[in-house]
């Protein structure tokens, strides 16, 4: 296998091949971009004009997403998986990825769309780098470009594998792609009705590309991921790769949707969470729930009906999203 499909291995232990450049016996040419970052394009002329980003480890302790790269790329770099798409694939917190943690000094994820101008430090240097490889894989006019963003929760979920669809003012959220998510294992998707900050919301907001941030289960260490499935998801990211994948059912029947009802901000450090500390994501929230309160007597109350919370966490910095309430979707504004 060549040194290069060994991408994990070289962001582990901090090392820059030699050699920036190897081409597989089928003609399949990898090529190393920088730390944690390798993009992979198929033999000449077989490129089915997609273009692919695959990323994970935006946090560091996410691993189930990282070892599902590392497979994908195993096959790459062996010749058992021959590539008809141009694929990225990021790494995206190896500082993070090293030490098991979700972040060093602050969440990457909450740093793109120009946020990192914003900051300063290590999280915020590679959150511009990262804008910048996926910037420059999605330059080239008349492609296909799609960008899943793989974590894992920091908590359990009643609904494990589930997708958040950005938003962008004037463009609607994509049928076909949906039925493809459904496809690949996830049970819902919460479809998001104002800008972010996060990667995914990056890539769809100003690179055009069809975007979407996978949550796959609860965040475990390296090598203690037997729970969580991925197989179809797998299975799905390599037919892409391949360009063997068949014509995905438009029905969204069994794929549940969501959309933001009102997102809870933390606004100073006497916010208060009223909610257990191990509380699933998708709960259920009954109307009349005190949800949190924080200064100047603000109160979050649960007035929805059917709201569910996703998620929650009290320990993020202040004016950052301390948790999210979401309802049923009907699906009536998809393109």
């Amino acid at each position: 296998m060549l040194a290069l499909g060994k991408l994990l291995e070289l962001t582990l232990t901090d090392h820059e091949p030699a050699e920036k450049t190897q081409v597989t016996s089928r003609g399949v040419r990898l090529r190393w971009l920088g730390e944690g970052a390798l993009e992979v394009r198929p033999p000449e002329g077989e490129d089915c004009g997609l273009d692919l980003l695959l990323s994970a480890g935006i946090h560091g302790n996410e691993t189930a997403p990282i070892e599902l790269l590392e497979r994908l790329l195993h096959g790459v770099a062996s010749g058992t998986l021959i590539p008809r798409a141009r694929v990225l694939f990021l790494f995206g917190n190896p500082a993070a990825i090293r030490k098991g943690e979700r972040f060093v000094e602050q969440d990457i994820n909450r740093l793109f769309n120009g946020r990192h101008a914003l900051s300063s430090g290590f999280e915020a240097l590679r959150a511009a780098e990262l804008e910048q490889f996926a910037r420059v894989f999605f330059a080239t006019p008349g492609r296909q470009r799609l960008h899943y963003d793989l974590h894992t929760a920091i908590r359990g979920s009643k609904i494990e594998q589930f997708a958040l669809y950005p938003f962008k003012e004037g463009r609607l959220h994509s049928r076909e792609q949906l039925a493809r998510l459904a496809a690949a294992g996830i049970e819902a998707v919460l479809l998001q009705s104002k800008s972010s900050i996060t990667f995914s919301a990056f890539t769809y907001e100003q690179l055009d590309a069809e975007a979407f941030t996978l949550e796959l289960g609860k965040a475990r260490p390296f090598g203690q991921n037997a729970p969580v499935n991925l197989d179809r998801l797998e299975q799905r990211l390599i037919q892409l790769i391949e360009h063997t994948e068949t014509e995905a059912a438009q029905s969204l029947e069994n794929l549940k949707l969501f959309r933001v009802a009102r997102e809870v901000i933390k606004h100073s450090d006497n916010f208060r969470l009223h909610l257990p500390p191990d509380i699933e994501n998708f709960s259920p929230l009954p109307q009349g729930y005190l949800l949190a309160d924080d200064i100047a007597q603000t109160r979050w109350v649960v007035d929805e009906q059917d709201a569910r919370i996703i998620f929650p966490n009290p320990k993020v910095r202040n004016g950052l999203r301390a948790g999210i309430l979401v309802v049923p979707d009907a699906g009536q504004q998809l393109g």
